[in-house]
């Protein structure tokens, strides 16, 4: 018993190592996550004696527990077994894959990280580059909601700042569970993003198993009450303008949902959401040229590293925003409850074919309402009053003049919008510096016009705003532009010396051979 034994170096070191790891994991690893754990129970305590939509206990479950929770949902067991023997493939098989899919799904919620370290990062980034405004929000109505209402925040979706924008502007209300696309599921990007109880959503899945996971994720969540934001657009805003509503996660969360013994209301809040300036707006604009040669990653790299190093510098030489004023408005809240009730309506009961009539009726109203609550800003208001003139060189008070008729009709129509400083004349010439800065507009002997090429840009921003224009108003705004192509359709003509009408109507075609303008 007493005799040595000899061990060579490297095998006493590799003991070592085993030992401490050893200790490591079975005593100081579950003392420190203990420790953790407490810590953020009791930040969860505090922060739900001051948040209005309290943290619900199903972000306080480990994650663990519930990406076997969704493995053994039975109707995804059940979609398993049928898929199983539709395909012939193993069940082991596709219960790898559900819970490859379960893991991609279910966020790790960590309220310190997203209250401490989220919220101060979304702060600084979103205060960094633009002037932050929350312009309007219907107090009374949110103050009306249910307690205990699962709420979800219906937004328009512009840039991938809206993430950083509302989820620093709702951090006094509550945490927000995004659904977010795929293209953040990159190291370190996406264990970050999971921190702040996000959860990845694969848009264009056709596999049945995901999408009946994804599913009963977002059952699960919506359930417990979890409060969410998503994205009835399903993508981002190419050409400035709404989008038509995707229906899958809606019809997700109200597969199941009974309006009448429900434990839990579902009560939609429509969130408006526009800036001055959109960080994506030259790349989103690209896909609307699908012929436009692709660059490949390293080009995007660069480009992105150019774009932000020379605004920063920007912005380090001059107190101005760069980018403008960017403004997050919150409407009236929206029960289903009540409305399923108003129309006597149980989702639950109804084919698949009723059901997706009824939901794509809800998604029109749904997305009708976040478009009310989308705020005006200086930058679209003018580069509304710039496409609208078709080219035409303003003078500054001309201009001043069409814009303050623009923001006049938006009012009257009841939208909402944001004049900095309460004066009208400040946000005009807010809007038309930030445009001169970026070159989109031009000044010719004090007067004012598009830049060669960039009209398309200047529609970008005028079309997140179009849908408030009165339809009268923008279809005396067509009848003008038609007149005016008509009037200088007419001039060409002449000095060609070729046969047209002495006085043109809008709305006739041109003579034969001639290039004439449709009717509008």
């Amino acid at each position: 018993m007493t005799r040595l034994i000899s061990l060579p170096l490297w095998l006493v070191i590799v003991l070592l190592l085993l030992a401490a790891w050893a200790t490591l994991d079975r005593l100081l690893v579950p003392g420190v996550r203990w420790y953790l754990r407490r810590r953020v129970n009791r930040a969860i305590d505090e922060l739900n004696t001051r948040l209005r939509l309290k943290i619900p206990p199903f972000h306080r479950t480990r994650r663990r527990v519930l990406i076997d929770r969704l493995v053994y949902d039975p109707a995804v067991v059940e979609a398993v077994d049928a898929h199983a023997r539709e395909q012939g493939v193993p069940r082991a098989v596709l219960a790898r894959r559900v819970e490859r899919y379960a893991r991609e799904i279910v966020p790790a919620f960590n309220a310190y990280f997203y209250f401490r370290i989220g919220y101060w990062l979304s702060k600084r980034v979103a205060r960094l580059l633009y002037r932050v405004r929350l312009g309007f929000s219907d107090e009374a109505g949110l103050a009306a909601i249910t307690p205990g209402s699962t709420v979800v925040f219906l937004m328009n979706h512009r840039s991938n700042m809206d993430y950083v924008l509302v989820g620093y502007l709702a951090a006094d209300r509550t945490a927000l569970s995004y659904a977010v696309g795929e293209w953040a599921r990159i190291w370190p990007l996406q264990t970050l993003i999971r921190s702040t109880g996000a959860y990845f959503v694969r848009r264009s899945s056709g596999d049945p198993l995901y999408r009946r996971v994804l599913e009963r994720y977002i059952h699960m969540a919506t359930a417990a009450g979890v409060p969410q934001a998503v994205y009835p657009e399903g993508g981002l805003s190419r050409d400035g303008r709404l989008r038509p509503p995707k229906l899958g996660i809606l019809d997700y969360m109200l597969r199941s949902f009974d309006p009448v013994h429900g434990d839990r209301d579902l009560v939609f809040i429509p969130v408006g959401i526009n800036y001055d300036r959109v960080l994506e707006d030259r790349t989103l604009l690209l896909d609307l040229q699908p012929e436009r040669p692709r660059r490949d990653r390293l080009f995007a790299v660069r480009t992105t590293l150019r774009f932000a190093g020379r605004n920063l510098a920007l912005m380090l030489r001059s107190r101005w925003h760069r980018f403008g004023y960017a403004c997050v408005n919150f409407g009236t809240p929206i029960s289903m409850r009540a409305y399923l009730g108003e129309r006597g309506l149980d989702l639950r009961r109804l084919s698949k074919e009723e059901r997706a009539v009824h939901l794509e009726r809800l998604g029109a109203e749904l997305m009708a309402s976040i478009g009310r609550v989308i705020p005006a800003l200086p930058v679209p208001l003018v580069a509304s009053v710039l496409v609208d003139s078709a080219g035409e060189p303003l003078s500054e008070l001309e201009l001043k003049a069409r814009t303050f008729r623009l923001m006049t009709e938006l009012e009257q129509a009841g939208a909402h919008v944001y004049i900095p400083r309460r004066d009208q004349d400040y946000a005009i010439v807010a809007g038309l510096r930030m445009l001169t800065l970026r070159h989109l507009v031009e000044e010719r002997e004090g007067l004012y016009v598009a830049a060669p090429g960039e009209m398309t840009l200047l529609r970008y921003y005028g079309g997140s705003i179009m849908h408030l224009i009165p339809e009268s108003v923008e279809f005396s705004r067509q009848m003008k532009v038609a007149e005016r192509v008509m009037r200088e359709n007419h001039t060409v003509l002449r000095a060609l010396g070729a046969s047209a009408p002495e006085n043109p109507e809008p709305g006739t075609r041109g003579t034969p051979g001639t290039s004439g303008t449709p009717e509008t």
